[in-house]
């Protein structure tokens, strides 16, 4: 009974006619159908690998041998190697660490400001109502006072001789203007061609004179304006940083002792030693620039005698010469100090520059 019900089965799944072909059963129409379908797909699939070639993210892993069931086909499309999705990962975590760690570092910047700001700003409140103690070195503070008036005074120097230069060359101009004007008057007045003339001949005189005194001066004034605005501001600047490093001292110094007076609990005794870590930090760093000013100073001292040695007396040497009439000398003046004058006209732009 079983072997009919096999032969039974087998005729119903492969009905074969008196020509040898496939029967055409009304229970089977759709599953032939469906393999005529099927056919049809994989020719035209064929068909297209043949003509563009294949294509590896269109092609798919058929698992289960040919002719499987569309469950088992995996599209190479959705499948990525892991490489891939791990590098787009690590790198988006990457930008994202980096990004938080740009944010950390700015905000312990910040908040490290805000708390030196602070404490700096108690110890300067602290000070001026004379709650505070303060950190002064006597010596020092007198030559940094020495020097603040000297710059002032050497400022009015500087401010008169820059006047004296303006003043002076408005005059040598108007000098060239008269002895121009005399020369012109020489050729059209015959009856006073003479006196005319040795007018002209001495304001040309004192006006190449006035010419080399303004060479003079304009050096003593650029030298000037180069101790006070660059050497001594050099050294100006090294003292306030050296001011703003005796105040943060002064604040972390107060810090630390309010701090050991307190309670000596866990927390108190954490906070000691991370003070007494920012006060050594302070106290190194005052002291190294408190040493910068001091030789700072000393060799400004020494820079400032020996110009002003040279410019006082080349100052001395060309006024007396100028005013004494004596020429001579005080082109030897100019030539002892290796001073060069423009020609005329140097100062003036080329007639390409006034295009």
């Amino acid at each position: 009974m079983t072997d009919n019900v096999m032969s039974k089965a087998a005729t119903m799944e492969i009905p074969i006619n008196s020509n040898g072909g496939t029967g055409a059963l009304a229970e089977d129409d759709s599953l032939e159908q469906a393999a005529k379908l099927q056919w049809s797909l994989d020719e035209k699939d064929l068909q297209q690998v043949m003509v563009s070639g294949p294509n590896l993210n269109e092609t798919s892993i058929v698992s289960g041998g040919y002719g499987g069931t569309a469950e088992g086909i995996i599209p190479t499309g959705s499948v990525k190697g892991p490489n891939m999705n791990h590098s787009t990962s690590s790198s988006s975590m990457t930008a994202e660490e980096e990004t938080r760690g740009v944010a950390v570092e700015k905000y312990e910047a910040v908040k490290k400001w805000g708390l030196n700001t602070y404490k700096c700003t108690k110890q300067m409140i602290s000070e001026r109502f004379g709650r505070g103690s303060r950190t002064v070195d006597l010596e020092l503070e007198a030559q940094i006072d020495v020097l603040r008036d000297t710059k002032r005074k050497y400022e009015n120097v500087l401010r008169l001789a820059k006047a004296l230069t303006n003043h002076f060359y408005n005059m040598v101009q108007t000098q060239h203007a008269l002895g121009d004007t005399f020369a012109d008057l020489s050729q059209k007045s015959p009856e006073l061609r003479d006196e005319f003339g040795y007018n002209a001949e001495t304001q040309k005189l004192l006006c190449k004179n006035g010419e080399t005194l303004l060479g003079a001066i304009n050096f003593f004034v650029s030298s000037i304006n180069t101790l006070v605005n660059k050497t001594m501001e050099d050294t100006l600047m090294t003292i306030r940083m050296y001011e703003n490093a005796r105040l943060e001292f002064d604040a972390y110094r107060s810090d630390l002792e309010e701090l050991s007076l307190g309670p000596r609990d866990a927390v108190t005794m954490a906070r000691i030693e991370a003070a007494q870590e920012q006060f050594e930090v302070h106290k190194e760093k005052y002291e190294r620039l408190r040493s910068d000013v001091t030789i700072k100073l000393k060799f400004l001292e020494e820079n400032k005698v020996k110009v002003m040695h040279k410019q006082l007396l080349l100052f001395h040497n060309a006024i007396s010469a100028y005013f004494a009439g004596n020429q001579q000398q005080l082109e030897e003046t100019l030539k002892q100090f290796s001073i060069k004058l423009k020609p005329p006209g140097a100062d003036k732009p080329s007639w390409l520059e006034e295009q």
